[in-house]
């Protein structure tokens, strides 16, 4: 399983760092793991405007509006 504060802890508060988005770069606010409540399906990043996902094997999931959009 992925390590996800080795991986994200530096871009939270790091305008500097970000996940580039449609060639916007959005800011990361916050990292978890989702489950289906028996076991961990994978993780999600939270940036200014979005909520993304991605399976055990770090693969893209599904991208959700979140936030704001100014």
């Amino acid at each position: 399983m992925i390590n996800l504060d080795e991986r994200y802890q530096s871009y939270i508060g790091n305008p500097a760092k970000g996940l580039t988005i449609d060639g916007i770069k959005e800011q990361v606010i916050g990292y978890g793991y989702h489950c289906d409540g028996d076991e961990i399906l994978g993780y999600y990043v939270i940036t200014k405007n979005y909520k993304l996902y991605y399976n055990r094997d770090e693969q893209f999931i599904k991208m959700e509006p979140h936030g704001t959009t100014d």
